[in-house]
């Protein structure tokens, strides 16, 4: 009989209404006792680790879950863990880095309704990450909707809809039909994940609009040891303004620049226009291509809570974790 162990963080799935809004007061043993015969066929323990809305998650409660996780690593099968919508694909990108290449299951859902509402989806997506959970489906995901997406390649798409999530420029691994899994990819894992115990939050992400000024950038370098810019398109920065010049002096100062897109689909390409070629050429900044924002952001942070090395921060990044990237 498979061992699962339940890690709840909030989220809506476990908020009840306050009169002042939803805010997560149910606890783990609660979201079993509401779904009859979730248990069923497994043993199951819980870790009541938060209770927050996942507005209010941070990088430092990625490393408290991994902790988690890594502390009980050996007595368990599979992991799920509930966890609010909104940030949900953050933490599935930061635990592919933190737990990298689990053989195990590690499950992430939550829902877009409270598990007390009638017309809630958390009942079918608890029932769903458990099945995942006990099967041979290795390393990080989300599972929601009857989908099974890989947690580095997850964005919330839709702010009200059950189907919240989707895979960006990679397949969903499978999906889940009566309970049953199907598996369409499996990903690659070792005899045993590699975990990690750090990160450095010193990372900064703008989103490039019409007319922002070169200060605004100025003052994200001088805060943080990495900035991600969300450009437009294939990618690029504007001539005017002195962007080129912010990017070159800061990198002198030992900062590092990494260009992404704001589109969620089919990645950068900074060598297709003016715009975005002397960054590749001249400065050497960082692509994320067909990477997720959220999967960059909790990249650089594991990264560069091992070095600051230029040349080893280089190979890092586009060295692929979970599929993080196709390989370049």
């Amino acid at each position: 009989m498979k061992k699962i162990l339940l890690i709840a963080t909030g989220g809506t799935i476990a908020s009840e209404e306050t009169g002042e809004g939803l805010a997560p007061e149910i606890s783990a043993a609660g979201l079993l006792d509401r779904v009859p015969g979730l248990g069923r066929g497994f043993q199951v323990e819980t870790a009541e680790l938060l209770r927050l809305d996942s507005t209010n998650i941070t990088p430092e409660h990625w490393l408290l879950i991994a902790r988690c996780i890594v502390e009980r690593y050996d007595a368990f099968d599979g992991f799920v863990i509930t966890h609010g919508t909104d940030t949900l694909a953050y933490t599935a990108a930061a635990l592919s880095y933190l737990v990298k290449g689990s053989p195990k299951p590690i499950v992430l859902t939550g829902a877009q309704r409270p598990i007390d509402v009638d017309s809630t989806d958390s009942k079918e997506n608890l029932r769903d990450a458990f099945a995942c959970a006990a099967s041979d489906m290795p390393g990080v995901s989300i599972v929601f909707d009857h989908k099974i997406i890989l947690g580095t390649r997850a964005k919330k798409t839709r702010s009200k809809s059950f189907s919240a999530f989707e895979s960006i420029n990679y397949p969903d691994l499978g999906v889940i039909r009566d309970g049953a899994v199907l598996r369409f990819i499996r990903q690659e894992c070792g005899d045993r994940p590699e975990f990690s115990g750090a990160l450095n939050t010193r990372v900064a992400l703008l989103k490039l609009i019409p007319g922002v000024r070169r200060d605004v950038l100025d003052y994200l370098f001088e805060k943080n040891d990495a900035v991600v810019i969300e450009s437009f398109g294939v990618g690029g920065l504007p001539e005017a303004g002195g962007f080129f010049e912010s990017v070159r002096e800061w990198q002198g100062r030992g900062r590092l620049a990494v260009l992404t897109t704001q589109v969620e689909n089919e990645g950068s390409d900074l060598a297709v226009y003016h715009v975005g070629h002397r960054l590749k050429s001249d400065l050497g900044v960082l692509e994320a291509y067909d990477m997720t924002t959220e999967a960059v952001v909790a990249k650089l942070m594991w990264i560069l809570g091992k070095t600051k090395n230029a040349p080893e921060v280089e190979q890092l990044f586009y060295t692929p974790v979970a599929m993080d990237m196709f390989p370049r």
